[in-house]
């Protein structure tokens, strides 16, 4: 015998249902309660604005964006890296007003340390005690660059520190959304456009991936436990009251129509993978992937399980 005591095992059937009426969403059809994810999107794409609505959102229980509601608020905390707390204060004032709640009120926490590295173990060992002391509803860390010093191209160096954020997640119960850049110009899947390793795509529960269009910004969702929802349209509104993202009509790309209807075709013979029909059409992948997105958008194209793509049942 070693002696080593043994894993906790418990059999599946004895594991607490959630209780009824207990919903598994932070914000409604945005991020799930509890999850761990990215906000993704290439530089200037609105990804901190995003990250800093849905704080006012979960610590004020204003739906986020205007539209998605907050079932449980509590409180946030924020660490946003590349801004001077003045300018994050300013953001959050912003946003407070544009959603109709008291600044003073806002229960958003700022870490306002020059340096939160989760790649040192006592940087994790503060933000530990840290989440024990507050126990918030939210954790923003913004963006993921910033905090480590390792290459975020290895699987094993990013790996680490995702794994330690989960664990936090678990141990306090909190959603974490961890802001992260996507390569300029990719034609990949929202998910597989994400700067480094694909082990960000696989350990996010949720994943908003902006992108920007000719007319305004497209957000794309998905989720690891629910059926993800339609992309939508976003603004940055700067006049007319305080800056703020709001909801519009999903921007058009015109300049592919032709390309569309090949897409619908092909797929019309049956599901196919995105590089086959890149090489079937002969186009640039972002391109393809530009008007692929816009057809699943629209809802006349869906991903199927295995990955491929097929026309929507109608």
């Amino acid at each position: 015998m070693s002696g080593e005591s043994e894993l906790n095992v418990v059999r599946a059937s004895e594991i607490r249902p959630r209780p009824e009426g207990e919903t598994p969403w932070l914000i409604e059809d945005l991020w799930g309660a509890g999850a761990v994810g990215v906000i993704g999107g290439a530089p200037k794409s609105c990804k901190t604005w995003l990250a800093l609505d849905m704080a006012v959102a979960v610590a004020s229980g204003r739906p986020c964006l205007g539209r998605h509601a907050v079932p449980a608020p509590g409180p946030v905390i924020v660490y946003a890296a590349e801004d001077a707390p003045t300018s994050v204060r300013e953001r959050l004032e912003q946003l407070a007003q544009a959603r109709g709640t008291a600044f003073a009120a806002l229960d958003v926490g700022l870490i306002v340390e020059p340096c939160l590295r989760l790649d040192r173990p006592e940087h994790v060992a503060r933000l530990r005690s840290t989440l024990g002391h507050r126990r918030p509803r939210l954790l923003v860390l913004d963006p993921y660059v910033r905090l480590q010093s390792g290459d975020e191209n290895s699987a094993m160096e990013v790996s680490a520190i995702l794994s330690t954020l989960r664990e936090l997640s678990r141990a306090f119960v909190c959603a974490i959304a961890l802001v992260h850049h996507a390569r300029k110009g990719t034609g990949d899947e929202p998910g597989q456009a994400l700067r480094g390793s694909s082990d960000f795509y696989a350990w996010a529960d949720s994943l908003l991936s902006l992108r920007r269009a000719r007319e305004g910004l497209v957000l794309a969702i998905e989720h690891r436990f629910a059926v993800s929802p339609p992309s939508i349209g976003l603004t940055l509104v700067t006049e007319d009251g305080p800056v703020r993202l709001e909801p519009g009509a999903m921007p058009v790309t015109p300049a592919e129509p032709a390309l569309a209807e090949r897409v619908v075709k092909l797929l019309s013979q049956g599901p196919r993978p995105l590089t086959q029909l890149r090489l079937l059409l002969g186009v640039r992948k972002q391109t393809l992937g530009d008007v692929v997105r816009e057809l699943v958008a629209v809802g006349r194209v869906v991903r199927a399980s295995d990955g491929r793509l097929a026309l929507a049942a109608r």
